[in-house]
């Protein structure tokens, strides 16, 4: 279900968890789960101080999901929306999930990423939250194609990534590291969605 949450700020319903928009008050929250070496050997752009975060979230993010949500269903070209992934249960903001243009794919290049603290992995949270995100975009945009980028001994995304039906493309060479390419099309992920009814 989506929709806008008490706070005007919106959101994906995914069972036990939710995605919300990035607001002001994450910026704490962000700033400790990127600190967390689970988080950032894996996103090392998402590593900052507690300054740039909030720079970064009141110059860039929260600005760039208020355009991404009144551009659809017409978002190509518009680059990103990024959600936390908040648990139900407390509240608590438990890591993010968002979608983002990658410059160094060719397009289309709409790509998928998330991340998770390290205390609440391995209870499915990360693949309710990837299929969450994956089915709105499909159900509600324009956009046909998903893309995903994995380092190849990120052995936890590498099972999120095809438990969510993406597929292998090949290896890509991006900042010097190799990474596995994986895309999902609307078309296969219409299929998969009718056989898990």
């Amino acid at each position: 279900m989506i929709g806008m949450n008490m706070d005007n700020l919106f959101s994906i319903d995914c069972g036990e968890i939710y995605l919300r928009e990035f607001s002001i008050d994450d910026v704490d929250a962000i700033y400790e789960l990127t600190s967390q070496p689970e988080v950032y050997e894996f996103l090392q752009d998402w590593r900052s101080t507690r300054e740039q975060r909030l720079h970064w979230m009141t110059n860039d993010e929260i600005p760039n999901n208020k355009k991404f949500i009144a551009a659809v269903p017409n978002v190509s070209g518009v680059n990103c929306l990024m959600l936390g992934i908040i648990l139900k249960e407390t509240g608590d903001f438990i890591g993010f999930c968002n979608t983002c243009i990658k410059e160094e794919l060719n397009e289309p290049n709409r790509e998928i990423a998330y991340a998770i603290s390290k205390n609440f992995r391995n209870k499915g949270y990360t693949t309710k939250a990837a299929k969450g995100l994956i089915d709105y975009l499909f159900e509600n945009t324009n956009v046909e194609l998903l893309n995903t980028v994995v380092l190849p001994h990120n052995v936890s995304s590498n099972q999120v990534i095809k438990k969510c039906g993406f597929r292998y493309r090949g290896d890509i060479e991006i900042e010097d590291q190799t990474h596995y390419h994986y895309t999902l099309n609307k078309e296969d992920w219409k299929k998969q969605s009718r056989q898990d009814y």
